[in-house]
């Protein structure tokens, strides 16, 4: 046994890595923070009338600490937009795909259920992707809207294979569905409209019915016979 001057403790290797992960939990509670803010206030009253000083008073915090985590307001856009596609990503993964009008419900909800939202982050996207600067931001938020297109498409696929819905391109049913949820919006946008439809809610469940059900086989009596097409451009060459 050692009787000597005891050696220095030693601190543990994980004492650092723990501190570190706590300031990068707090780094991403703030930024959490900094984006849940801006969206209110974008919502409320429209982006263009917010400024970063705005959107830090709201925060609590200095307009220093938003620049530590966006380069600028155009940068909150562009984070909320990607928000928006992975939050539909993570949707449309986790969905039961067993039941297809869950899951049609589940996707016309999100689009719907916020216009405000839904209205903001068009407006968003028009502005930042007429910035030459954020073209690459813009092309991979299309590169998950294009995953999230790919998943819908293959459900349509199966739904088509099983009979259910109108022999077309899956892409018809993906349009036409996008179609309705930007009527929807328009509608929402409308002073007229606002005041012609006295039940919002019974209103809302009724276009919810229509997208859960549009392009279902013998609506239209159209076939489009892909067989056909793909013949015929074979013949062509």
């Amino acid at each position: 046994m050692n009787w000597g001057i005891a050696a220095k403790p030693k601190i543990p290797d994980y004492f650092p890595r723990e501190k570190e992960s706590r300031k990068v939990r707090e780094f991403k509670r703030r930024e959490e923070e900094i984006l849940e803010s801006s969206l209110l206030l974008f919502k409320t009253h429209g982006e263009d009338k917010i400024t970063v000083e705005v959107i830090a008073d709201s925060v609590g915090i200095g307009k220093g600490t938003i620049y530590k985590h966006f380069n600028s307001k155009s940068d909150i856009y562009i984070r909320l937009l990607e928000n928006y596609e992975l939050d539909l990503k993570a949707l449309l993964e986790t969905e039961d795909f067993s039941d297809p009008e869950s899951l049609w419900r589940s996707y016309f909800g999100f689009r719907m259920g916020d216009p405000e939202q839904a209205i903001l982050f068009g407006r968003l996207e028009d502005k930042l992707a007429k910035d030459s600067q954020y073209q690459q931001a813009i092309k991979n938020i299309h590169e998950v809207r294009s995953a999230n297109m790919e998943i819908l498409a293959n459900l349509v696929d199966q739904r088509i294979a099983s009979g259910k819905l109108e022999q077309v391109p899956a892409y018809f049913h993906l349009s036409a569905s996008w179609a309705l949820v930007h009527g929807a919006l328009a509608l929402h946008q409308s002073d007229y409209f606002q005041n012609y439809i006295e039940d919002k809610e019974s209103f809302f469940e009724f276009l919810l019915q229509i997208g859960m059900r549009m392009g279902n086989h013998g609506q239209t009596g159209h076939h489009h016979d892909q067989t056909n097409d793909n013949k015929s451009s074979k013949d062509d060459t």
